[in-house]
């Protein structure tokens, strides 16, 4: 066969047949590669960083089914326009920096150290006001579907979008799966969310409700992507014998506050020793953990960085990272 140099190919039919033929053939690739990821969208309380409220994160699967994982007090209520459409709620436990018993009015209110939580979402909770705004599915375990089954029929909502899945079972909705794991946290009810006389003789007395123990998620996406949601938690067996032995998630998102959860290096020590993925997210550092994007210096979130032996993404508010069915960041992450 003649070999062209490439001037003479340039000049030649070939060279534009060619062109024509390897973008026919890279186009079905490259929108193949981007339909096959998970999409993970922080909605802090400052635009482009991680702050000491933020909490919430909107996983969308490939399928475009969108989750909206512990709202918390950074999401600007239900006409929040970063939201989107939201079809499925999670919630890991019932404090309220976690389901939302208040929210900050706008975006960039406050500090990203003490951003601006003026806003009550009591008693019905952030969470079942954007479930029933959004007609979206509330998925928890323990006792908290009860709560949640009648929080939304006070709302205006349907009872029946409370979904039950506990310890060791699991429950498929819209593609996605989901499954509780342990988590060692407290988990009651503030007064505030039960409301009228009763909760405001419990408020008197000083207690909470009964909720059932706190939760972690394990998702499966319909990419494949397993991801471990540690919720608030300390080092627990099950991370090991349950989390990483048999549901062997790729990404995990971890909880490393301190005081309320695993420290930096407590949950360093989680991810390197105990369940080992491709890659994990920060959260709820309870620090402004950010400035300009870049991570602060001394800050316990550097510490974790610094102690994890996997790539450490930060969950910069508006920020959308993608994931491959491996764990891997393949858009979006920005390099610490």
């Amino acid at each position: 066969m003649q070999r062209l140099t490439v001037r003479q190919l340039a000049r030649s039919d070939n060279f534009a047949r060619a062109i024509l033929l390897g973008m026919l053939c890279l186009a079905p690739v490259s929108m193949a590669k981007a339909a096959d990821t998970v999409k993970v969208t922080p909605l802090g309380s400052h635009d482009g960083e991680f702050c000491g409220r933020d909490r919430a994160l909107v996983f969308e699967d490939p399928n475009g089914t969108r989750v909206l994982y512990d709202v918390g007090q950074t999401v600007a209520g239900v006409d929040d326009k970063r939201l989107g459409e939201i079809d499925l709620v999670l919630v890991s436990h019932m404090h309220g920096d976690h389901v939302g018993d208040r929210h900050v009015k706008a975006a960039n209110a406050g500090t990203c150290a003490q951003p601006a939580v003026s806003e009550s979402a009591l008693p019905e909770t952030l969470s079942v006001k954007i479930a029933v705004a959004r007609k979206a599915r509330i998925i928890t375990g323990s006792e908290m579907p009860k709560f949640f089954s009648a929080k939304l029929k006070s709302a205006g909502g349907n009872a029946e979008d409370a979904v039950l899945v506990r310890f060791g079972g699991s429950v498929t909705e819209k593609g996605i799966t989901f499954t509780t794991v342990p988590a060692t946290h407290s988990n009651g009810i503030a007064p505030g969310m039960i409301g009228g006389s009763l909760g405001e003789s419990m408020e008197a007395a000083g207690v909470s409700a009964y909720a059932g123990p706190p939760t972690g998620y394990v998702m499966t996406f319909s990419n494949g992507l397993v991801v471990y949601l540690s919720g608030d938690t300390g080092i627990t067996a099950e991370q090991k014998t349950t989390v990483a032995a048999h549901y062997k998630p790729q990404l995990v998102v971890m909880n490393i506050g301190d005081t309320y959860t695993t420290g930096p290096k407590e949950a360093a020590y989680v991810i390197n020793e105990l369940i080992q993925p491709g890659s994990v997210i920060a959260s709820h550092a309870n620090e402004a953990a950010t400035e300009n994007g870049l991570v602060r210096a001394g800050s316990k979130t550097q510490s974790f960085i610094e102690h994890s032996n996997v790539p450490v993404h930060l969950p910069l508010s508006g920020r959308t990272m993608s994931f491959d069915k491996t764990g891997k960041c393949v858009d979006g992450c920005q390099k610490q």
